[in-house]
């Protein structure tokens, strides 16, 4: 299995071993475009590889704070209480860059600029790039692709 995330058409297809799609989600990427500079808020390109999987089991709609559960569920109550929250929600998968001097080290490190795949609040469009740098699904097509890909899974982000 790999997965390809493809910046202009906000999508992420996962793909079998013999390169047919068997998933696609419509995603969020960044407003900023594709970049990989730490600080530029910008969704890095090129080949990665899922790092570590966080969040096995937690609810849809679970919350993360430094990838830790936080105990609380989203809910628009929750949100109206804490404006301007970036929400991580369900489940993260953290990406690691393989690209030395691209997305793996120095000032362009994917894993050092926390880049996941993971859920957000379903008031959030799909389809529309509005994250700070990461990859943003449905919770639960997040929970949905969790289970279906393991720990060194490659990731291709691609304009």
């Amino acid at each position: 299995m790999h997965v390809r995330i493809d910046i202009s058409s906000q999508t992420l297809g996962l793909f079998g071993e013999d390169g047919a799609c068997v998933r696609r989600y419509r995603v969020s990427t960044a407003s900023k475009g594709p970049g990989e500079e730490k600080g530029s808020y910008q969704t890095p390109r090129g080949r990665h590889v899922i790092r570590a999987r966080i969040g096995n089991g937690a609810p849809l709609g679970a919350a993360f704070r430094g990838r830790r559960l936080t105990g609380e569920i989203w809910s628009p109550e929750l949100a109206a209480s804490t404006p301007g929250r970036d929400w991580i929600l369900t489940r993260i998968l953290w990406l690691s860059g393989t690209e030395p001097g691209r997305n793996r080290l120095g000032s362009v490190d994917s894993m050092q600029r926390y880049i996941y795949i993971h859920g957000t609040p379903d008031t959030e469009p799909m389809g529309v790039p509005r994250s700070i740098g990461c990859v943003r699904m449905r919770n639960r097509d997040v929970a949905e692709l969790f289970d279906l890909v393991p720990a060194g899974t490659v990731v291709e982000i691609e304009e």
